[in-house]
């Protein structure tokens, strides 16, 4: 099956933007380091890496939007079967994958000169929580201190872009610590009304945590009042899950294996 004449025009470019713009290869050998095996019984796609039988890029709707986006993933969230970092970028034209630990800048991570860093905005939990701030919003702006912003709709209303950072836990605060020049921008938290969509397929360690699409959805729609973009990014998100559970049960050999323990008892040992 040809792939490429059934996936939309903008997807290639986008494919194109994004060999371009790693900042290392993607690393089948740091999936079995981690304990993940790599899910090599199927082709991958060539524009969303996934192996054939996960892919939906047939059905990824253009999204139209003025805010930028920039996703930093973490070298090793290598998960090709149920990552959606590249599934997001696919939706936008402007939308810049990156994968790598550090870059010097803002503007060397998107490739381009950003004249104000301080108007664009990081998503980043760490050990803040939309729930213990005086607010209901499900976007929040907060300060250096982990305290809500004064004029929340102000700060929001002159983002011209967005950050977010694919991987685990553990993975985004490397991130975040490794790259200083993300002082410079707002840092924003989640309070999400719904928990993630992954459900059992991959769990979160808190409800304020979000799949790198819904993240998005939930993001751009807020900022921008446009709650077709949640519905786009959605309805791609469940599509990829619907598909995912189908092509598992028809051939289980397909699902990643979970990572093996740890026996910190033998290290200790040792």
């Amino acid at each position: 099956m040809d792939l490429r004449r059934q996936t939309p025009d903008h997807s290639g470019a986008v494919e194109a933007r994004d060999r371009a713009a790693y900042s290392r290869p993607m690393s089948r050998p740091s999936e079995a380091k981690d304990g993940i095996a790599p899910t090599l019984a199927a082709p991958e796609c060539p524009h969303c890496r996934k192996p054939t039988p996960f892919c939906v890029c047939e059905g990824v709707k253009p999204i139209e939007s003025r805010l930028d986006l920039l996703i930093l993933q973490h070298p090793q969230e290598q998960d090709r079967a149920l990552g959606t970092a590249r599934l997001t970028a696919l939706h936008f034209e402007r939308a810049v994958l990156k994968i790598g630990l550090s870059w010097p800048s803002l503007s060397k991570a998107l490739g381009r000169p950003v004249a104000d860093p301080s108007r664009w905005a990081v998503l980043y939990l760490g050990s803040a929580k939309a729930t213990d701030l005086d607010t209901t919003e499900e976007v929040v702006a907060i300060n250096r201190k982990g305290e809500l912003e004064e004029h929340q709709r102000a700060i929001l209303r002159e983002i011209e872009g967005v950050v977010l950072l694919d991987g685990t836990w553990s993975q985004a605060k490397a991130l975040w610590w490794r790259n200083a020049w993300m002082l410079k921008c707002q840092r924003i938290i989640l309070g999400p009304a719904q928990p993630s969509r992954y459900g059992k397929l991959r769990r979160e360690p808190r409800r304020d945590g979000l799949s790198t699409i819904e993240a998005a959805a939930l993001i751009l729609s807020r900022l921008e009042g446009r709650p077709d973009i949640a519905e786009t990014l959605n309805a791609s998100f469940a599509q990829m899950l619907k598909r995912y559970r189908e092509a598992v049960d028809e051939q289980p050999s397909l699902a990643p294996k979970p990572r093996p323990k740890r026996d910190y008892r033998r290290r200790r040992q040792a």
